[in-house]
């Protein structure tokens, strides 16, 4: 049986594939960029070494890491240091794009462009998730559960306030997120905001 266990030192390899299979508004994202990991090195790794704590996977039965959820409890903080101190010695590999041509170049911007205050959601829910599983894990309850999990570690911490975003087209998180709790903000073009008070 499957069980959701605390994030672990080692754990960083099956949550950058993951993050990979899942990128691609949920489907797999391999060879969309002309380099796989920047993915990971954006939007899962940074939150396990800043936030171990507050990540948490699903383990299946034999053993394999098929689904996660990473979160920062001070999104301004996190993008701060995101920015001062992650990214680069990261970002050195993937120069900042002179312009947008392709999905990477517009991911890298993005990356370039973190930093504290940048999102508008941060003030009235100060925490942020991300949050993916394997297609072996959709459908069968453990995204419910991994958002239990984190809201409950959030609580503990007396964080008062979570936000995600979600890319437009992927239709299943658009449709599961306002069924555990989350409302659509404002959003920009292309992805979809949710919040949830704490």
């Amino acid at each position: 049986m499957a069980r959701i266990r605390p994030f672990r030192p080692g754990d960083e390899p099956a949550l950058a594939d993951i993050c990979l299979k899942t990128a691609d508004a949920g489907h797999d994202a391999t060879g969309v960029f002309d380099d796989d990991r920047v993915w990971a090195e954006i939007f899962v790794l940074p939150y396990v070494a800043r936030h171990p704590d507050l990540a948490f996977v699903v383990e299946t039965d034999d053993g394999r890491v098929a689904g996660y959820i990473v979160g920062a409890p001070d999104t301004h903080a996190f993008e701060d240091w995101f920015h001062d101190e992650w990214w680069p010695e990261r970002g050195a590999a993937w120069p900042l794009p002179a312009a947008e041509r392709s999905r990477q170049d517009g991911t890298l911007i993005y990356a370039y462009g973190r930093r504290g205050g940048a999102e508008p959601y941060g003030d009235e829910y100060p925490a942020h998730l991300h949050i993916d599983l394997l297609p072996e894990l959709q459908g069968e309850g453990w995204g419910r559960r991994l958002i239990e999990t984190l809201v409950a570690a959030l609580r503990a911490r007396g964080v008062t306030g979570l936000h995600l975003a979600a890319a437009s087209e992927n239709e299943g998180a658009l449709a599961f997120y306002p069924r555990v709790g989350f409302r659509p903000l404002e959003s920009h073009p292309g992805v979809q905001a949710f919040g949830m008070r704490l």
